[in-house]
């Protein structure tokens, strides 16, 4: 029997001509799903706009702090740069031979089951996505406001309303229409990669000018602690995260066997290289005590060289904050869409527009949860908690692949690589798990609790039968999702109706 949102989702609505408009959908042969609409291009853009946020701009000093000297710093920038790439090549087979949105979560429940991928799923839901989209956001508006206070702290409430500002407009132009969202993506990728290679230009200038006091003796004083380069080297990995991106819009790609990896062996080297000069740039121009004590690296860069050009940096910073929260909002929408397909979160969010074929309650509900985020004064405390929960569940994912060629030896692999790259990468992962343990054991424990605390929804909401489920819960849900498709014009998808959620068939 199908539960009552279902029956709901399959309502005949009248065009004004008096004809069923699922009768002039069905004539028009078009089906209801999300359109494959994100090229090799938008794809290089998405993966390279989230990889490169406000970090290398802002803040790029862990690596430096921990390794102690210019020579190691660019070495750990450098291993960092291919253990990533490991990560992604792993992600290059899983995605195309689980042709899958959502990433991690739809690779955990392949290989892992429901259990694992709901809770992968709520530790995203509760505390990575929103907490990450809300610190873009507030990043965003410090360095728009920063101009009209250069000599004081700007004020709290402008801050939160122009971040919200930013979140509600990135949401309302990805409801619209998905080629809004990768149009806005690869301008402001192409931007701040601008921007980039001009403090890149910069210091090339300078070394070709035989400025390069601060080079001649790269690994004096080099951390030897086994311990500091280990803290060093999850600064740099945690750098690149943002390589999985485009295995979130999987189903939405053109031709995603052909362009999902092309994407990927684009992308990764661009960002390294990016990386590795855009460091020796501030190397050449900055001494250590400057990089380690300011508050924004590359904004110190500019007035050190740019001169009247300054300002250029700051704008670029803002721009890379946009196009990392675009991404972002993009991908989170997506698990969160797929989610609900499973069975693993509420139904109203597994529906799409009947028009703009946008997953538009998915991406309402995650500028929602950021929007709320936004309300905690000191959100920027909340990234401590899910930096355990992050690299463990990326480690699973990839455990995962090494779990289904062993389950599923015949399973379709248009890419299949060497085993030794991800058991490097989950040996890799491993440490990356370890290393928040030991720098950071409270607020680690607290992340973990945070993921564990949905077990209960588990339980209430996937695990029991629907006949047992609290009636309250099953009203709530069929009530929210009639309204909802009655309100944002969204039905079910027919790669929803053509088959029954993993989760179920899973018990």
């Amino acid at each position: 029997m199908p539960a009552p949102w279902r029956i709901s989702c399959n309502k005949k609505s009248r065009t004004k001509n008096g004809k069923d408009e699922t009768d002039d959908m069905a004539e028009r042969s078009e089906k209801m799903r999300m359109k494959k609409e994100i090229t090799l291009l938008n794809g290089v853009s998405l993966i390279v706009g989230n990889m490169i946020g406000s970090g290398i701009f802002v803040s790029p000093r862990g690596v430096l702090m921990y390794s102690a000297s210019y020579g190691l710093s660019l070495v750990i920038w450098a291993l960092g740069g291919m253990f990533s790439l490991f990560g992604a090549l792993c992600y290059a087979e899983l995605g195309t031979s689980i042709v899958k949105s959502g990433a991690s979560y739809a690779y955990i429940l392949e290989a892992f089951g429901a259990f694992v991928a709901f809770i992968r799923l709520w530790s995203s839901l509760l505390i990575i996505e929103p907490t990450t989209q809300a610190v873009i956001a507030i990043t965003f508006a410090n360095y728009i406001v920063q101009p009209i206070f250069p000599h004081c702290e700007p004020p709290y409430d402008a801050v939160r309303l122009i971040a919200a500002a930013c979140i509600c407009s990135l949401t309302f132009i990805n409801c619209v229409n998905v080629k809004w969202g990768t149009r806005v993506q690869d301008i402001f990728t192409y931007a701040k990669v601008m921007a980039l290679i001009l403090v890149i230009s910069v210091g090339l200038y300078k070394i070709g000018k035989g400025e390069t006091e601060n080079l001649r003796a790269p690994f004096k004083g080099s951390a030897t602690n086994p311990g500091m380069i280990a803290l060093a080297l999850y600064s740099a990995l945690f750098s690149y995260s943002g390589w999985d991106t485009l295995n979130y819009v999987t189903e939405e790609m053109q031709n995603p066997e052909r362009n999902l990896p092309i994407s990927i062996a684009i992308s990764m080297p661009i960002v390294t290289v990016i990386y590795l000069l855009t460091n020796i740039a501030y190397y050449v121009v900055l001494d250590m005590s400057a990089l380690l004590t300011s508050d924004a690296v590359a904004v110190t860069f500019g007035d050190e060289t740019l001169s009247y050009a300054k300002w250029i940096i700051p704008v670029a910073v803002a721009m890379s904050c946009y196009s990392g929260l675009n991404s972002s909002i993009i991908a989170a929408s997506r698990l969160f869409y797929v989610g609900a397909r499973e069975g693993h979160l509420p139904d109203s969010l597994s529906l799409i527009h009947i028009k703009c074929f946008t997953p538009v309650p998915a991406l309402l509900f995650n500028g929602l949860m950021t929007l709320l985020y936004l309300l905690v004064e000191d959100v920027f405390l909340l990234i401590n908690y899910y930096c355990f929960n992050y690299w463990l569940f990326v480690g699973l994912s990839i455990a995962g692949l090494i779990y289904l060629r062993y389950t599923q030896p015949h399973r379709p692999r248009p890419i299949k690589l060497n085993l030794f790259f991800p058991i490097v990468y989950c040996l890799c992962s491993l440490f990356l798990v370890i290393v928040p343990l030991y720098s950071d054991t409270i607020n680690s424990l607290i992340g973990v609790g945070i993921a564990l605390s949905g077990i209960p929804a588990y339980y209430l909401g996937v695990y029991l039968p629907v006949e047992k489920r609290p009636k309250c819960l099953q009203w709530l849900s069929a009530t929210t999702t009639k309204y909802i498709q009655m309100l944002f014009y969204c039905a079910l998808s027919d790669l929803d109706a053509d088959r029954e959620p993993t989760a179920a068939k899973s018990k």
